[in-house]
């Protein structure tokens, strides 16, 4: 008996053993790549029955039933061709490696546009892709990110080589900018230093969506910006890095304008955890113009020292979801060695002279950003999660004024900005009429604080408490696996909270104060966006859409101008702008090219306009339309040329019936770019770039010749850069960068539009820099 009971023993351990070698064959675990890299998302159907999707990794684990030899497997996602085999399970050699191919040459993944991964081939709007490889080469020329962009991305206004990005509007309205998807922007009080927000060594990409867009919130109007940082999800490596060094320097008139930047950077992977940790410390020289003269210091950058300090980790939980941490921070300010001397604008220069500034150092002097993130990609069958937790704390410094004109006597502001937020994302895919469809929802909650005060405690904005609840869904559809539908609603339901408040005294013993009651300034509305593409030939892919943009646009300024007792007298409408476009991609033989026209409207925008020396915001029906063209023919194996080309013009129509043109700080010149890449061999890359803004001159000056702020007439500017790289094995490569290489003596479009003699400041000479990478 003891003996039959040892053999049962045995008997049932080799049952058990054998079932589970049974059951973990009947597992497969499946990679799927495109190009050798990972792709998540894929679409995966088992025997007809949609299963899950892959991970980030491009991994999905199928559990088989050991009653079958064989399974139907199918494999789809957007943009690419799908794939269906049958599997032999009796005969498969796990782990099954399959690599998907592409429908057509776009082949960039955006995740901006419809908060997931897609293809770009298949969002019906104009999206603007900055791969890492086009950052690096931008960052030989010039480091700051309102260069890279405003010399790279059509329909964005070039930069106007100060620490602010006013006047750089996307297709003539204003722009949220997002580090991935945390809002940077202040629209209750725009400080215009949101593009510059992060330092460029730590973005993997920045995805440009042109046109209103009811998929996010308050501030995109015109489009977004989302800048994606870098995470390491390939590393095979528990230890690497880059090492970056540059120095800059004006080659003609040297004297003070020597520059140095060191950004480090280190990753890893280890078992399920990944890092990515970064520093920058970066420091501008004085900045000379083409003559050598010091320019003015007007939010300038010269002598600016810039800090970015950045972290993000993540932790794989299994196959289908995990964690990751992120927080980054971001300085940057000028401590000037030099003061202004105030020209004469159209006649003479602003210029630097010695001496020191009796204000705190211009700029920003903080960015927090910290966020949580949590993702499951098959929460419940086909369903995948994406949630959110965020936090943002943020402060612009204007620069001192001896003589102020909005309060009394000398005084410095800077803009208080404090954003918690949760985002939750749900995406379900399901099959109609037998297409691939899937819907994408969520909510977002935010709370937004935003205040604008003087250095020496008065209050020049109060506390502007905004939360906003917004759900949305999002539905997109296949049909026939070429012609994309996608359309949409979200639901804005904000309120802004103001105690009550004191305007700022306009003279002694608080003369001209004005004691207001607070309140309560409700917000709600739908928007709605609709749009169709049809992507199966390369040569010919077209898309039209309709989408409608939200935007509590520069309330802060109506609150401080504030003439009444009552804020019910201040309240105001929010912007909801109407974005109809009708586009194509084609991609024939050595040619891309690409074309868009866009018509935008609002019933109530906000156009800051010169009234009796303020620029208050002007409430007026608006209407803007544009064009966009982009080519890229790739020559031959070392050469290739292409070129960018962006029209905006804009109206507000008058209470008469009337109409005039928006101003300088909306509408910019025509803009067009054409570069020229040469690679004689592998190791060998130079980059030729030009820039040209073209004219603009709506407006007149009064009896005496005089502009009002931001009507004034724009001249045409030609600039040329140029950059190279060599690299000496697969650690160390060396760069050159030139900017303004012809040491053009030009003033930017700012300087020209704003009509202020102030601001009337030449852009910079020629600057040189040395670029030294070392990988690890």
């Amino acid at each position: 008996m003891q003996s039959f009971n040892t053999y049962l023993r045995i008997f049932t351990l080799f049952c058990t053993i054998f079932f589970s070698y049974n059951s973990i064959a009947q597992q497969i675990d499946l990679f799927v790549k495109t190009n050798n890299e990972a792709q998540e998302n894929v679409n995966i159907k088992l025997n007809g029955k949609l299963i899950g999707r892959t991970d980030i990794r491009g991994y999905y684990r199928i559990d088989g039933s050991s009653e079958k030899e064989s399974i139907n497997l199918q494999l789809s996602y957007s943009g690419f061709q799908t794939i269906t085999q049958r599997i032999h399970t009796d005969t498969l050699k796990n782990p099954l490696i399959i690599n998907m191919q592409q429908l057509n040459n776009l082949d960039e993944i955006v995740v901006t546009a419809g908060r997931k991964p897609e293809h770009i081939s298949t969002v019906p709007s104009s999206i603007s892709i900055l791969t890492s490889k086009e950052i690096e080469a931008q960052s030989q020329i010039n480091t700051n990110i309102s260069n890279i962009l405003g010399n790279t991305i059509p329909g964005l206004g070039v930069s106007n080589n100060k620490a602010t990005n006013t006047g750089q509007t996307l297709r003539g309205r204003s722009v949220l900018v997002l580090i991935d998807g945390i809002p940077q922007s202040t629209p209750l009080m725009n400080g215009a230093r949101d593009i510059r927000s992060i330092d460029p060594a730590v973005i993997e990409r920045v995805e440009v969506i042109k046109g209103a867009t009811s998929i996010y919130g308050n501030g995109s109007a015109g489009g977004i910006i989302n800048y994606i940082t870098k995470t390491n999800k390939d590393a095979l490596k528990s230890f690497s890095g880059i090492t970056n060094l540059r120095s800059t320097i004006n080659p003609f008139h040297s004297s003070e304008t020597m520059g140095y930047r060191v950004d480090q950077t280190i990753f890893g992977r280890s078992n399920k955890w990944n890092y990515t940790v970064s520093g920058t410390i970066d420091y501008t020289g004085l900045q000379r113009d083409a003559d050598g003269i010091a320019l003015g210091q007007v939010d300038g950058l010269s002598n600016s020292y810039q800090y970015n300090a950045f972290l993000k980790v993540g932790y794989d939980i299994n196959s289908n979801s995990g964690l990751s941490v992120l927080y980054n921070f971001y300085n940057s300010s000028q401590h000037a060695k030099y003061i202004s001397q105030t020209g004469k604008y159209g006649q003479s220069p602003t210029i630097a002279v010695k001496g020191d500034d009796p204000g705190k150092p211009t700029g920003t002097p903080y960015n927090h950003n910290a966020m949580l993130n949590y993702y499951h990609n098959n929460l419940i069958g086909s369903t995948s999660l994406q949630a959110s937790l965020y936090y943002n704390t943020f402060r612009s410094m204007n620069r001192y004024i001896e003589k102020g004109t909005a309060w009394y006597g000398p005084g410095q502001t800077q803009i208080n900005s404090e954003k918690k937020g949760l985002r939750l994302n749900l995406n379900t895919a399901f099959e109609v009429l037998n297409s691939n469809a899937e819907v994408t929802y969520g909510i977002d909650l935010l709370n937004d604080i935003t205040d604008q005060n003087l250095t020496d405690g008065r209050i020049y904005i109060p506390d502007m408490n905004m939360v906003n609840i917004a759900p949305y869904a999002q539905l997109k559809i296949d049909f026939f696996e070429n012609l994309i539908f996608k359309g949409g609603v979200r639901y804005e339901n904000a309120t802004v909270k103001i105690k009550d408040f004191h305007t700022i005294a306009t003279g002694p013993n608080n003369e001209g104060s004005i004691a207001v009651t607070g309140g309560k300034i409700p917000y709600k509305g739908a928007t709605f966006n609709a749009g169709l593409r049809y992507n199966k030939f390369d040569y010919f892919n077209p898309f039209v859409s309709f989408s409608q943009g939200f935007a509590i646009n520069e309330l802060g300024r109506i609150v401080r101008r504030a003439t009444d007792n009552d804020l019910d007298s201040i309240k105001t409408d929010p912007v909801i702008t109407n974005n109809y476009e009708i586009g194509f991609s084609s991609a024939y033989s050595i040619f891309n090219f690409s074309a868009s026209y866009y018509y935008s409207t609002s019933k109530m925008g906000v156009e800051l306009v010169d009234i009796g020396g303020y620029l208050v915001a002007q409430r007026l029906p608006e209407k803007v339309q544009g064009l966009e063209f982009t080519l890229n023919a790739k020559l031959s194996e070392k050469w290739t040329l292409g070129g960018t080309y962006a029209h905006v013009e804009g109206k507000a129509e008058e209470e008469d019936g009337k109409s005039h043109y928006l101003n300088g700080t909306r509408i910019t010149p025509d803009k067009a770019t054409a570069y020229l890449y040469y690679s004689p061999i592998e190791a060998v890359n130079v980059q030729l770039h030009w820039v040209h803004t073209g004219s603009r001159d709506r407006f007149e000056p009064n009896e005496k010749g005089i502009y009002k702020n931001s009507e004034g007439s724009i001249k045409p500017i030609d600039l040329f850069n140029l950059s190279g790289s060599y690299k000496i094995n697969k650690q160390w490569t060396l760069g050159l960068g030139i900017e303004n290489l012809l040491n053009k003596d030009y003033y930017p479009v700012v300087s020209q539009y704003r009509a202020v003699d102030a601001e009337y400041v030449k852009g910079a000479g020629t600057t040189a820099s040395l670029n030294i990478n070392y990988k690890f």
